[in-house]
């Protein structure tokens, strides 16, 4: 339930911030032994990406430059997916259009 919660917060603010465009989901398996592997879930946007500004905060409370919610979404997103193991971060696209929000889990057969 709680991994849900972390889709739908990163989908929702992809949608939020892409006016025109795309918003798309990629999950890969990453392994580095036999036994250490991890999923990897992508939310990737053409919107207007991550503020320069902010992005060094981004997982932070209250954090935004909306004036739609309390920047307290990406905070609970980190908190979620540490809780499980992984590790979340986000960046912009090298293209100039929109930002990637990316996070691992830990993997088993």
């Amino acid at each position: 339930i709680r991994l849900y919660e972390v889709l739908a917060n990163l989908l929702s603010n992809a949608v939020k911030f892409t006016q025109k465009g795309t918003v798309s989901i990629s999950t890969d398996i990453r392994s580095n032994t036999s036994d250490n592997r991890e999923v990897i879930i992508r939310i990737r946007d053409t919107g207007v990406g991550i503020h320069p500004e902010i992005l060094p905060r981004l997982f932070t409370k209250f954090t935004t430059r909306s004036d739609r919610g309390t920047g307290l979404g990406l905070f609970i997103c980190k908190g979620i997916v540490e809780a499980h193991g992984g590790i979340i971060w986000a960046e912009n696209n090298s293209d100039g259009k929109g930002a990637t929000f990316s996070f691992t889990l830990p993997f088993s057969k």
